[in-house]
């Protein structure tokens, strides 16, 4: 682990879940020198461009670059690093923080600057949908639309996330509609109607306080759930269940797990989202995994340690 003379390159988020920009500044540069790091943070005005400046950090010989942030910013500079090996450190000031959690990184900053200190690196897959690289998951249906709504709720009402977010929740599930897909696995065209379909990287527990959580990140599979049709009430109570932790909803997808497929909807564009964020693809949707292809900092896995 090389850092230059400014210290280890750290890409702050300005628009992170938790704190403000100065006081993560503050806060980061602290954590990595409780740590015996030095850090060299920049940090990342809204509308600036990531992929540029993780590149210039890449050509400058950083072989080591933080995302301090949430999945999104996480998702933006691994992107960056898959072709060129670098190694990727994470602080996970996010709101969620799904790839973090499920290495085991902690969310506290000193504990998270000591999993970098300690220079652990692990191989985890990456997801691909058309060509972009996604490190949790990739969805079609009534997730991309709820973050379209939730963005167009905040720009035009100028109301915060998390009601802009209830709103574009709200309006969706009364909405529930589904489409017709069919999904092209392991030489077999699978016919479907569905609200959702989820593409994660690698399996998601289905069930309980562990629901949307990870125990493996290089098991080298796509894990495909498609959601069965269901009325309103049915997605609330879902999402209810969800919420408390309920029993199992094995019962409410179809899954299959495979290392690539295609899915083909009726419109030449579909609304896509890869870790949070949304863009429009042009159809037939490919998915693939990447076995191992990023190497990041985390401590030992359960199987190594």
């Amino acid at each position: 682990m090389a850092a230059s003379a400014a210290g280890i390159p750290v890409i702050l988020n300005a628009g992170s879940g938790r704190g403000g920009v100065q006081d993560g500044e503050a806060a980061v540069t602290n954590a990595f020198h409780a740590s015996g790091l030095r850090a060299h943070v920049i940090v990342l005005a809204q509308g600036q461009g990531i992929a540029a400046m993780v590149d210039d950090l890449l050509d400058a010989g950083a072989d080591l670059i933080v995302a301090a942030g949430g999945d999104g910013t996480v998702n933006a500079i691994a992107s960056r690093l898959l072709e060129r090996d670098a190694t990727l450190g994470i602080l996970p000031l996010g709101t969620l923080n799904h790839f973090a959690r499920d290495l085991g990184i902690p969310l506290e900053l000193d504990a998270a600057a000591a999993v970098i200190a300690a220079g652990h690196a692990r191989r985890t897959d990456v997801g691909e949908v058309n060509g972009k690289p996604f490190l949790n998951n990739s969805s079609i249906g009534l997730y991309p639309r709820i973050v379209s709504e939730r963005e167009h709720a905040q720009r035009r009402l100028g109301v915060g996330k998390w009601p802009a977010l209830a709103r574009a929740t709200w309006h969706a599930l009364r909405h529930p509609d589904s489409f017709s897909a069919s999904v092209h696995v392991d030489g077999r065209t699978i016919q479907r109607r569905t609200p959702f379909i989820f593409v994660g990287n690698n399996c998601y527990v289905l069930e309980g306080f562990s629901l949307g959580r990870r125990t493996c990140l290089d098991g080298g599979v796509l894990a495909l759930y498609v959601l069965r049709p269901k009325s309103t009430f049915g997605l609330l109570w879902l999402g209810l269940r969800a919420l408390l932790g309920i029993g199992s909803h094995a019962q409410d997808f179809d899954a299959i797990e495979a290392t690539s497929f295609d899915v083909q909807g009726r419109h030449d564009e579909v609304e896509v989202a890869t870790d949070g964020e949304v863009a429009r693809m042009t159809t037939p949707i490919r998915f693939r995994i990447r076995p191992r292809a990023l190497r990041v900092l985390a401590p030992e896995s359960k199987e190594t340690s």
